[in-house]
């Protein structure tokens, strides 16, 4: 009979507070360069491009830097925090990756005069 690790609970509390932190800390970072955009006079979708690609290189480095330092959680012998590690290390590389790159542009895209409620 094998004794398999299981994920501990605080693992899972842990692991949700911190990625959403994470992830609201780019998004809010990526929206306002967006909005920076459009309250210069540029069309949404105009915006939308503008905001990603001054953005892309600061989230981008900020997420491998945090990669990097979650991963070595992995390295260690303690069972939850390899968990921890792994989990955020995966959803860091998620977060940065699809949600930022195809996610948030499209449902602006999609969303188009409603993601902005007045031109201030």
């Amino acid at each position: 009979m094998y004794d398999f690790p299981r994920i501990e609970a605080w693992v899972i509390v842990f692991f949700i507070a911190i990625l959403f932190g994470l992830s609201m800390d780019y998004e809010i970072f990526i929206v306002s360069r967006i909005r920076e955009a459009w309250l210069k006079g540029r069309t949404n979708d105009e915006a939308i491009v503008e905001g990603i690609a001054h953005t892309g290189g600061v989230v981008t480095s900020a997420a491998f830097i945090l990669i990097g330092a979650m991963s070595g959680f992995i390295w260690g012998h303690f069972v939850g925090l390899q968990q921890l590690g792994l989990g955020l290390a995966l959803g860091i590389l998620i977060d940065a990756s699809i949600i930022r790159l195809f996610l948030l542009p499209s449902v602006m895209a999609l969303l188009g005069k409603w993601n902005w409620q007045s031109k201030n």
